[in-house]
Parts: C-alpha cells; sequence; structure tokens
C-alpha cells in the first residue's frame, strides 16, 4: 500500500535517528545507502524532500549529509507518508479510482468501503501515534528487524 518510496524514506529516517542519537550527528548519503542497500540518487531525491519539510537537514560537502532538524520523537508515520506519497494511502478507495471522503451517496460506495473504512481509520491511528523514534526503539529490540 505504501510506495517503495515512501518505505525507503521511512527506513532512511529510521537509520538515520539510530545513529545520531541526541547530539544530531551528521550521516553522510553513501553510508546510509550502503547500509541500507538503496539507489544512492534515489534516496538522495527521497530525503531532499524530507529537507524541504524541515524534517531533516543536510549538508553539502565532503563531510556533509544528513540530521535530524525535527525530534524524531515528534515525527510521526502519518507525518512522513504525507509527505512522501500525500494522502491518498489514508483516503484513496482500495477498488475504484476516487477518494473515499468525497462519497455523499451509498449507492456510489464500493463493494469493500464499510468493512475498509473501519481498518483505514485504525490505520491513520497508528501511523498517527507512532513515531520514527517508536520505531527506533522497537528496531533495536528485533534482532529480525532490517532497516
Amino acid at each position: 500500500m505504501l510506495s517503495n518510496t515512501c518505505k525507503y524514506g521511512i527506513r532512511a529516517l529510521i537509520y538515520i535517528a539510530s545513529k545520531s542519537g541526541k547530539e544530531r550527528e551528521i550521516i553522510g548519503i553513501k553510508k546510509i545507502s550502503d547500509e541500507l542497500n538503496l539507489p544512492t540518487q534515489f534516496l538522495s531525491k527521497i530525503l531532499h524532500q524530507l529537507v524541504k519539510n524541515k524534517i531533516l537537514g543536510s549538508l553539502k560537502g565532503p563531510h556533509g549529509g544528513y540530521y535530524f532538524i525535527k525530534d524524531p520523537e515528534k515525527i510521526s508515520l502519518y507525518d512522513v507518508v504525507l509527505i512522501i506519497d500525500g494522502n491518498s494511502f489514508f483516503d484513496d478507495c482500495i477498488i475504484q479510482n476516487r477518494t473515499c471522503k468525497s462519497v455523499d451517496k451509498e449507492k456510489f460506495l464500493c463493494p469493500i468501503h464499510k468493512e475498509f473504512s473501519k481498518l483505514r481509520q485504525e490505520l491513520t491511528e497508528l501511523f498517527k501515534n507512532k513515531t520514527i523514534q517508536d520505531l527506533v526503539e522497537s528496531a533495536k529490540k528485533s534482532v529480525d528487524v532490517m532497516l
């Protein structure tokens, strides 16, 4: 349901947060892409979106890289998804090519609308309440988690 772009962005944020700690260490793009096995140019474009939206800061040059501007404890998954994928993940119908929130009449609902609406609401709440720091802590506790 999430785009690969969004998944890569979330993985990169978890990685940067796990490596930088409270001192806001600068992590180079090459290190991030190598450690996460992601294409450097593609990852750079994703991280640029996060810089533009004031989640991350960046420094150019040989000692450049990315660092958090906003505290990872205050960045929800919902925030990240909105920045990278937009709100379609939370609003669009899973069968028809439109926003479910724009549906006014029962006869225009897709066959799974009522059941999926409940799940979508739960999913939205989960994404709003789960922070990047929460994911870092969960990853540290799990041996099987692959960033």
